[in-house]
């Protein structure tokens, strides 16, 4: 049996074979073919698994013959399923869910029952140590949290409660398991909830970030949340607490800002591959204070002790590669992995995110 690694050694050798701009990492290729229109080929391997594509049919035809020629492997056919993702291709655009994962969970944990939720976290209760509770099990509370994580590759309504609930995994207390129960109740309820991807939709990447203050009950830092979106299609979402206390709102804000900068750069440099250059990249959040102290060039006295490692967006607003704009908070779409919200915010964000629970005909 040929290891992966010969097989990564193969695919970059079909696209460097045909001298043409090629970027590699460790598990996923890029091929850009300049012709009169110009034709992308990207292939990605997981382990003994490969996933490729192109806007060109005849690229798949011809990476398929070769690999097939070098290794004893099945094709599947057109993408359908792959590491617990459904995707379901129509002529209107892609929907990704997982809706057989999400009822395996619900089956294992013995979840099956009527009772759902109508929000994956409740609004008036906030978790902390809970030191005087009883403990419950470890193991069969991170075996949950483990499989509520993995859900959340196609499931970012679930990310901040997830999220919240992970902190305790040391020692968790009957009120956490609480918490994680509800969310499969609010699974129970939405087992089928995926994102849609429309075709010929608008290309611009965009980006939201939010923060709470202090909203950690056990050492008072900061959640960072952010949503990253080409056009209306949401490709890329974030949740976690800061490595930092901030002193201010302002403060938590512009810490979010940074992190979410370095994905927003992250994914200016994938795109470049595909050959969309991009500047001035929309970031939106709903301080106008962190605003002013990115793009003050000046420190002083209540921003000198901010980290380093936060201040480099101010270099990139400098350069351009990125712009920073004021947005509502009624329109701030990265409120999603920040906070809870009652049933009729929550299902409006989730609207925005491009979040919907398919038609049986579907």
């Amino acid at each position: 049996m040929d290891k992966p690694g010969s097989q990564c050694d193969l695919l970059v050798s079909y696209n460097i074979g045909h001298d043409n701009p090629v970027t590699v990492s460790h598990i996923i290729l890029t091929k850009r073919v300049l012709s009169i229109l110009p034709c992308f080929f990207e292939g990605q391997i997981y382990v003994d698994d490969i996933i490729f594509a192109s806007t060109n049919p005849e690229s798949c035809t011809e990476f398929e013959q070769i690999m097939k020629s070098r290794f004893q492997m099945s094709m599947m056919g057109e993408l359908t399923f792959f590491l617990g993702l459904q995707v379901r291709q129509t002529p209107q655009g892609i929907f990704i869910n997982q809706s057989k994962y999400t009822l395996d969970i619900l089956k294992r944990f013995d979840f099956t029952g009527p009772k759902s939720a109508s929000t994956p976290m409740s609004t008036s209760f906030q978790l902390d140590a809970d030191a005087s509770g009883n403990p419950v099990d470890q193991k069969v509370y991170r075996a949950i949290i483990g499989s509520l994580l993995y859900l959340t590759a196609s499931r970012p309504d679930i990310m901040f409660a997830t999220c919240v609930c992970a902190r305790f995994q040391c020692d968790p207390r009957e009120s956490h398991l609480g918490a994680v129960k509800r969310i499969l109740k609010y699974l129970k309820g939405t087992p089928n909830f995926g994102l849609w991807y429309p075709k010929d939709s608008g290309f611009e990447l965009t980006a939201f970030t939010d923060s709470d203050h202090a909203g950690c009950k056990l050492n008072r830092k900061s959640t960072s949340g952010a949503c990253q979106f080409l056009g209306d299609k949401l490709v890329s979402w974030s949740s976690r607490k800061q490595n930092c206390v901030s002193l201010s709102t302002a403060e938590a804000e512009y810490v979010a800002a940074a992190c979410c900068c370095s994905q927003v750069l992250w994914m200016k440099i994938q795109l470049a591959d595909y050959g969309y250059t991009m500047h001035r990249i929309p970031i939106y959040y709903d301080s106008s204070s962190a605003i002013q102290i990115a793009a003050n060039p000046v420190q002083h006295s209540r921003t000198k002790h901010i980290d380093i490692r936060y201040h480099f967006i101010k270099d990139h607003v400098e350069k351009g590669n990125v712009e920073l704009f004021f947005v509502e908070s009624e329109r701030q779409i990265g409120d999603l992995f920040t906070k809870a919200f009652d049933e009729k915010r929550h299902y409006s964000l989730l609207s925005k995110l491009g979040m919907l629970d398919p038609p049986a005909d579907f």
